[in-house]
């Protein structure tokens, strides 16, 4: 057990269960009263009888599917916003495009559990190598950052060769980003023969942290540990002292394993989608299915971690309820395939096909054309195309008719895990 734990993290697993079931009523009544789409699908909820955390689970459920045609249809922020603009710091865009503002508290991603249990402390210089432009990443970690008392340098993503420069100079003793952006800023201090450059603890997230980089992180002396977050959520999980005993659900959440692209909770210990709810006032989520796959550990519903915390614990990342997938950090959505063909009339069937190792992902769209057209300069075309709606680059490759298979499918993950 670890030292600096809160009451929260503490709290007996049934004393948890009254204090959720409290903050679930005050949400629900907050929601209702303050967002006009929850006062809609929410209207014949009374708040009082949710009194069971199965109760709750009869509630609807908000897929990103949904919260994208409602941005839409209801701009800017389909109606989920229950507080007035004064009270939002920022808005930040995803791909889809979504929206997700951001409340005005300094860690109002909740990132500052995982940050100390990863070993980040006050008076620490933090290299966050997550993006600053648009999206939420960089901004979730720095509020936390800045609530423990960190210093931190915006590095960003891209221009390698001028963060490996700042690192040099500022010798940062701290990371936040994805793991396999670190790897590539240690390998190139290493060059540079400077491993006093290279900094000594790490919080990562974006992508999977596979063993073989965990192994490679251990043997240049660097703590890493993970966390699972998302743009609308914030900090939902993140690991402590022992990675395999999975990633502790943080106390301002509460999660759900349900049966996947459905609503009903999976029995402990069995693979299901996760559906989360938080409890912040400015833009509720209530039962947010994130898409990801992930199960409850079982023996955590009696055993608290090795640090202590007596939190629930899920397995990590077990994939996706649906074909999104996650590239460096991006996600990448069915609707942003059929948006980038679309603008080509040319294109009749595309598919995104992922390989290559995580961290080291290789995106190549497949593309059968329609009968008589030409790929001669279209290449080119399109993989601007994919840059403008993905953010992400990609290989473009022009197959024969009918090679690509009629599963319905439009990305397909063959990347390499293990």
């Amino acid at each position: 057990m670890i030292t600096n734990l809160t009451a929260l993290e503490l709290r007996a697993p049934k004393q948890r269960e009254i204090d959720l079931l409290a903050a679930l009523q005050s949400a629900v009544t907050h929601a209702k009263k303050n967002a006009p789409y929850y006062s809609k699908t929410l209207a014949d909820v009374e708040p009082s009888q949710i009194e069971s955390v199965q109760a709750f689970s009869a509630l609807p459920v908000l897929r990103k599917a949904d919260l994208l045609k409602l941005q839409a249809t209801e701009p800017p922020l389909g109606g989920l916003l229950a507080v007035p603009f004064d009270q939002i710091r920022r808005i930040f865009q995803s791909p889809g495009p979504i929206y997700e503002p951001q409340g005005m508290q300094i860690d109002y991603f909740r990132a500052v559990r995982a940050l100390r249990a990863a070993g980040f402390e006050s008076d620490d210089v933090v290299h966050n190598g997550f993006a600053y432009h648009a999206t939420p990443g960089a901004w979730i970690l720095e509020g936390g950052l800045h609530e423990i008392g960190c210093t931190v340098f915006p590095a960003g993503v891209g221009q390698t060769e001028q963060q490996v420069q700042a690192m040099l100079h500022l010798r940062p003793n701290g990371y936040v980003g994805t793991p396999s952006f670190l790897k590539i800023l240690i390998e190139k201090c290493l060059e540079q023969e400077s491993p006093n450059a290279i900094v000594s603890k790490a919080l990562v997230s974006g992508e999977a942290l596979t063993p073989s980089l965990r192994t490679w992180f251990a043997q240049h002396q660097i703590k890493v540990s993970q966390a699972y977050a998302t743009a609308e959520l914030g900090v939902i999980a993140y690991e402590s002292l022992d990675p395999s005993e999975g990633l502790i659900v943080d106390e301002g959440v509460l999660v759900e394993i349900v049966e996947p692209g459905g609503s009903t909770p999976m029995p402990i210990g069995e693979t299901g989608e996760v559906v989360v709810t938080h409890f912040g006032k400015e833009y509720p989520m209530i039962r947010f299915a994130t898409g990801d796959l992930s199960a409850f550990d079982p023996e955590s519903v009696s055993q608290p971690a090795a640090c202590g915390r007596t939190n629930l614990r899920i397995k990590g990342w077990l994939g996706r309820a649906d074909q999104t997938a996650k590239i460096r950090g991006m996600f990448v959505h069915p609707g942003q395939v059929a948006q980038m063909s679309a603008r080509f009339p040319d294109i009749k069937k595309a598919r995104v096909i992922l390989t290559g190792r995580i961290g080291e992902d290789l995106m190549t769209l497949h593309c059968e054309l329609v009968s008589g057209a030409s790929s001669e300069g279209l290449a080119l075309k399109v993989a601007d195309a994919v840059r403008d709606v993905t953010r992400l680059r990609a290989d473009v490759r022009f197959v024969e008719g009918g090679t690509l298979p009629d599963d319905g499918k439009l990305i397909e993950d063959a990347r390499d895990y293990n």
